[in-house]
């Protein structure tokens, strides 16, 4: 398909966007949420014979036509087609996740994030985390920001920015503030993320070359599927404030639990993975 063929309507639908879709903060908030409760995280591409690429007609193929999902360049990509169509003001830029397996940070251009300025405010967006931020985080304030049982905060060291997560139950904080990603404002493009697109495909450095995995937002917590495993997390007021269950799964029942649980239906065989991530020679 081509660029012509996109149809901004469609997408709207996909994600279960009703009602006027105009550049306000309150649609922002919407379209920041129903996109992640509709569309999923998920790498099996990689893991089902096909390759990512970074062209804003095949990812809309894929996570509109096909109601697939994508990792951070797809569902960021496509999210940040979306929103200049509708007239927002709208800046790609390049972000580096921080391993809890090795505490250093992932190369430049790892992860897309994206920056929207409305009104004269800035406002962090990124649908393509997969244990991410239901709603845009103000990029005005270092302030804790609560959304549900998790609490955010943003803190900028030198022009590096980064993003933070506390857990709450009960409303109270549980836990230290755990470094997530950083990220600085400088403008980019898609052309940008080329590279580490690729390197994320093809290194046993990158999550997602070496894990099966997609993840849905639910309004009370998340689903995980990584390998053969299926992890349901659900958000309470209890001792922990978390509840967690791990189904182990057969080979067999792995493409029913995706299109089930995830509505998503591969057009080649998965082969599920859950390797362990080599820690690469260069720490950032």
């Amino acid at each position: 398909m081509t660029s012509a063929d996109m149809d901004v309507k469609k997408y709207l639908s996909r994600i279960g966007f009703s009602g006027p879709a105009e550049p306000t903060l309150d649609v922002l908030w919407s379209l920041h949420l129903r996109h992640q409760l509709s569309v999923p995280f998920e790498n099996l591409t990689i893991h089902s014979g096909g390759k990512i690429q970074l062209d804003l007609p095949v990812m809309y193929d894929k996570i509109v036509n096909q109601r697939r999902g994508g990792f951070c360049f797809e569902n960021n990509g496509l999210f940040y087609w979306l929103l200049c169509q509708l007239g927002f003001q709208v800046t790609l830029l390049s972000g580096q996740v921080k391993s809890p397996v090795t505490g250093y940070y992932s190369p430049p251009f790892s992860h897309m994030v994206i920056m929207v300025s409305l009104e004269g405010k800035r406002w962090l967006c990124d649908v393509g985390y997969g244990t991410g931020f239901p709603f845009p985080l103000s990029l005005e304030t270092s302030d804790p920001q609560e959304q549900g049982h998790r609490a955010y905060r943003i803190r900028q060291v030198e022009g590096m920015h980064f993003l933070e997560v506390q857990r709450y139950v009960y409303k109270k904080p549980r836990g230290d503030w755990s470094e997530v990603y950083k990220f600085t404002l400088e403008p980019r493009h898609m052309e940008d993320y080329e590279e580490m697109c690729q390197y994320h495909q093809t290194s046993p450095h990158s999550l997602f070359f070496c894990k099966s995995l997609c993840i849905i937002i639910r309004p009370a917590g998340r689903l995980i599927y990584i390998g053969r495993r299926l992890i349901s997390t659900t958000y309470s007021n209890e001792e922990n404030g978390i509840v967690k269950t791990t189904r182990q799964l057969k080979d067999e029942e792995i493409p029913d639990v995706l299109a089930k649980e995830f509505g998503v239906v591969l057009n080649a065989p998965l082969i599920p993975k859950d390797d362990d991530i080599t820690p690469p020679p260069v720490m950032y």
